[in-house]
């Protein structure tokens, strides 16, 4: 263990690793602590290699905003999964004190490298009573045992592990050292697989459901009864195999640049994953971003027109202005643009304002639980439209539409809206989508928006149905 590392993990010996890390647990108040060590790594793809990252543990996460922040993990040291009202508030508690007693033996690593919790919100604020079973817990935050993040061309490898007595420290250290060469000697060992995705849908199912809610809905609006409900839709696609979704997400990367590519990983057969164009809150160096994403348009399909659309520029309005509003009553004075720019992810166009704001001092999961759920996502008023979500959508939204990201030892944080999803589980793929309704919104052009997104979404995971020989993307009308 005292050879000198290979060129991967520059310039630091075992022995200067083993000798920060028995300094860091040296310095415990309690007999036993959680302790962190990271070595730099060059050449890693996260994204590449999460399947190399073993752990006892099956739990998995990506974030993959590249060329920002890639961050992989895997195994679990703490976590918290709970249902409650007061989700927001445990889970930053959850994070303060876990990250607190972290004992770091790397302190000097550069922010990307960072001790993480991370964060996997369900949509709906429900009690244990309240959470359908089988379903997903109202949060779940997980520091892991492994983390590979790369930031530009920089990647590091930290290990996160409970130490109580000193053959503790060394076993750790240890595993740190044997995974950074197993991760460079598998570097080149696989090529990630582009196969498309079998599986079978019955045809208009979405549209039958869907229609019905949507009336409804039209009625809300148009009456006054509500400025805005965004009603979403669930197309459910039977696989012909579990769903492995590294290859999944490597397309979305190629086809999804300028979205953040998530992946939390269950086990082996439930994955949610997605590419999200929304930033539902970023802080950094107590600066913080939102984004109000509201207005849909397919690229080739009149995308300009998007800015001169009446009903498209009502519909975003309301939400950069809630937004607003909600970061006034937290004290902020946020600034933005006056007028929306065009976003343009992969074949879709959405209208786009950013939101900023200088915020020291805030708690980041205090200021998603006030942002959470947006008018992007949910409508207006907030309480009332949610009401009619839980009576018009046939389905639990689960994580579709929600937060997910992550929250780091300095305090800065990004949680992304999990939309442009999928939820595996099994042999069953189910894909969600959906579309804004304001006074003077059209049902046939709103049938076509949730339609355009689902077909997108099924193109992007390049899903293809058994029953037409893999020839079309079985969406498609």
């Amino acid at each position: 263990m005292s050879a000198a590392p290979h060129d991967s993990c520059v310039a630091m010996s075992f022995s200067d690793l083993l000798e920060r890390a028995q300094r860091a647990w040296a310095q415990r108040s309690l007999e036993d602590g959680v302790l962190s060590l990271a070595l730099p790594v060059q050449g890693l793809d996260p994204l590449h290699q999460l399947v190399d990252l073993e752990a006892h543990d099956p739990f998995r996460f990506l974030w993959d905003s590249a060329p920002g922040l890639c961050l992989a993990a895997a195994g679990r040291c703490h976590h918290l999964e709970l249902s409650s009202a007061k989700r927001f508030e445990l889970a930053q508690r959850f994070s303060d004190v876990t990250l607190g007693r972290i004992l770091d033996g790397s302190p000097d690593a550069p922010a990307q490298a960072r001790s993480r919790i991370l964060l996997a919100f369900s949509f709906f604020e429900q009690t244990g009573e309240q959470q359908p079973q089988g379903g997903m817990p109202s949060v779940q935050a997980v520091l892991p045992r492994w983390q590979l993040s790369r930031h530009g061309r920089q990647g590091w490898l930290r290990v996160h592990g409970v130490a109580q007595q000193a053959s503790d420290v060394r076993t750790l250290t240890e595993s740190l050292w044997v995974m950074a060469e197993r991760l460079r000697s598998r570097q080149h060992a696989r090529t990630p697989s582009m196969d498309t995705v079998s599986g079978s849908i019955t045809p208009g199912a979405w549209e039958q459901n869907y229609t019905p809610a949507l009336e409804r809905g039209l009625e809300l609006v148009n009456s006054g009864e509500l400025h805005k409900l965004v009603l979403a839709v669930r197309q459910t696609v039977s696989l012909k195999e579990p769903l492995d979704p590294q290859p999944l997400l490597q397309r979305l990367r190629l086809q999804q640049a300028g979205s953040c590519r998530f992946l939390w990983q269950k086990d082996a057969h439930d994955s949610f994953f997605g590419a999200s164009p929304e930033r539902l809150l970023s802080l950094r160096n107590g600066q913080l971003r939102c984004d109000a994403l509201a207005g849909t348009a397919g690229r080739n399909d009149q995308a300009d027109a998007l800015l001169s659309s009446d009903k498209d520029r009502r519909e975003h309005e309301l939400v950069a202005k809630a937004i607003t509003d909600h970061l006034i009553d937290r004290g902020l004075q946020p600034r933005r643009p006056r007028r929306p720019q065009l976003a343009r992810h992969g074949q879709l166009v959405h209208l786009h304002t950013p939101i900023t704001t200088s915020a020291p001092g805030q708690s980041p999961l205090a200021l998603a639980g006030v942002l959470h759920p947006t008018p992007a996502v949910a409508g207006l008023p907030r309480r009332e439209a949610m009401g009619w979500l839980r009576s018009l959508e046939p389905f639990d939204r689960q994580g579709y539409a929600a937060p997910i990201g992550w929250i780091d030892s300095a305090g800065d944080a990004e949680l992304r809206v999990a939309i442009r999803c999928g939820h595996a589980h099994g042999t069953q793929l189910d894909l969600t989508a959906g579309a804004g309704l304001v006074r003077g919104s059209v049902a046939d052009r709103e049938l076509q928006e949730v339609g355009l997104k689902l077909t997108v979404l099924a193109d992007q995971l390049d899903l293809m149905s058994g029953s037409r020989q893999g020839t079309q993307s079985p969406l498609h009308r």
